[in-house]
């Protein structure tokens, strides 16, 4: 079987304990790791490569323009292609971007994946959600990312009218005691999900790498070689 498993975590631009992130992330072992609010200003590339060492994942070593968002990988899979792009933002607001890549299991066609963290702001957050969609196509598609809004949200529903949702419906935020669900995973219906594996996190470590819970799900990208 040809199973990937992709993971999602806002890591609040390193600023509470870089070490304890990176615990929980080599724990869940991904494949593809999106991440939200990476540093990316002073010395952000080091900062962000030096990471990617410290979780036992690569990155493509730039993320200018993608609003903090960007993509790690493990060995086990290929990487195809790798973009970051930047989204219009309101004068004085956070940049806002999303990263996307096309990656593989050897012997199998690319999915595109996308590390989304929308805006503060609902109507921005829409438009930006209607944009990440015209970007990511009609491939096969895995979008990951912090949406800022729960699933009355009107960005929210309209990514879950070509996709939807595939990670666990738990609370992700605040890391200590979570109450909101805004950390997620959402898939186009050609990739299909597999059985949740519950992973034995470190709860000390959770609440102190980040307010927010990394999230991950394993999908099967190609027929059952069973």
């Amino acid at each position: 079987m040809s199973r990937l498993r992709i993971a999602s975590y806002n890591t609040r631009d390193f600023l509470d304990d870089r070490a304890a992130a990176a615990r929980l992330i080599r724990a869940i072992d991904p494949d593809v790791l999106c991440l939200q609010e990476v540093p990316r200003r002073l010395f952000a590339p080091q900062r962000v490569a030096a990471f990617a060492a410290e979780c036992g994942l690569t990155w493509s070593g730039h993320h200018r323009g993608s609003g903090g968002t960007t993509i790690f990988t493990s060995l086990r899979v290929q990487v195809v292609e790798s973009k970051h792009f930047r989204l219009r933002v309101k004068l004085a607001q956070r940049t806002r971007g999303f990263a996307l890549a096309r990656v593989a299991i050897p012997g199998r066609e690319p999915i595109a994946v996308a590390s989304v963290h929308l805006s503060l702001d609902a109507a921005e957050r829409a438009v930006h959600a209607r944009e990440i969609l015209r970007a990511t196509g009609t491939t096969d598609t895995v979008l990951c990312g912090d949406l800022n809004e729960q699933s009355d949200g009107a960005a929210w529903q309209l990514i879950a009218t070509p996709l939807r949702l595939i990670s666990p419906t738990k609370p992700t935020h605040p890391s200590w005691g979570p109450r909101r669900l805004l950390d997620v995973i959402f898939a186009s219906p050609g990739i299909e999900p597999l059985p949740h594996v519950d992973i034995a996190l470190d709860p000390e470590d959770m609440s102190m790498a980040s307010d927010h819970r990394p999230v991950w799900v394993d999908v099967r990208t190609g027929p059952d070689d069973s």
